[in-house]
């Protein structure tokens, strides 16, 4: 009793919220996927929801096509989010919150509301709904996930490796190429982590800028899902995980390479 009631008066009491949360809602739901991925119907363990997947074309296509979405959003917003970021962590003038503040507002709007919004955009402008849409909503919806970290390192960034460049006879572009962009990566890094991975189990995007004639990963699942199919829906759940964990883990190595190249610069 007397180690119980130091525990609770202890610190680390504090983290047992956590812990809690966490068993309920992270460790106990991706223990039943796997579960459920790995047996079947009647609960015998079998490969055959994996086999399944490779069987058929159209789930292995969807997939692809999932990643070159994902991609392709993720590159759009790299594109788009890169030159906006730099623009706000240059900014001084009296407006530059007022400017960060437009640029992260849509963070705080449902994405549903967000997409649904598009949808009645491309309805006024009589431009049809498809692929073009969909890309488009995908980068609207997700773009501000990458100024925001890209910002962040920005504006942190030591003012005296750009002076000490320009001190050394650098240009403009050799300034930011060798000196700024390095040293950003970490933001970069962590703005294709938030962009891609929702992007790639997405689907209520998808069915409402497509009007449901394209289908992604994650609507594939959840008709499963909804189709009573869980062995085979946790198995599309599982495949998906992975291909996040495999991002994440080459994420981090290139962040930790892109510091140390910042460093060296």
């Amino acid at each position: 009793m007397n180690k119980l009631r130091l525990f609770f008066l202890s610190r680390r009491s504090w983290t047992l919220p956590y812990l809690i949360f966490s068993i309920i809602f992270v460790i106990v739901p991706l223990l039943l996927i796997v579960v459920y991925a790995f047996t079947d119907d009647a609960g015998r363990m079998t490969l055959e929801n994996f086999r399944k997947f490779l069987a058929h074309p159209e789930a292995v296509n969807t997939f692809i096509y999932s990643i070159g979405i994902a991609i392709l959003t993720t590159i759009g917003c790299i594109v788009l989010g890169y030159p906006a970021a730099w623009i706000l962590s240059r900014s001084n003038s009296s407006y530059s919150r007022t400017l960060i503040l437009l640029f992260i507002l849509p963070m705080w709007v449902n994405i549903l509301i967000r997409t649904l919004a598009t949808v009645a955009l491309f309805d006024f402008a009589s431009l049809p709904l498809g692929e073009g849409a969909l890309i488009f909503g995908m980068i609207y919806n997700f773009i501000p996930f990458m100024i925001y970290p890209i910002y962040n390192t920005l504006q942190k960034m030591d003012p005296s490796y750009v002076e000490a460049a320009q001190d050394l006879g650098a240009n403009s572009f050799q300034v930011f190429w060798k000196v700024v962009f390095p040293l950003s990566m970490p933001g970069v890094v962590s703005g294709i982590m938030m962009v891609f991975m929702p992007t790639i189990s997405t689907f209520a995007i998808a069915e409402l800028l497509t009007m449901n004639n394209i289908k992604l990963f994650g609507t594939t699942i959840q008709e499963n899902v909804n189709n009573s199919m869980w062995n085979y829906g946790a198995a599309l759940s599982l495949i998906m995980l992975f291909l996040i964990a495999a991002t994440s883990l080459f994420s981090s190595d290139e962040k930790s390479d892109s510091e140390k190249g910042g460093q060296v610069w």
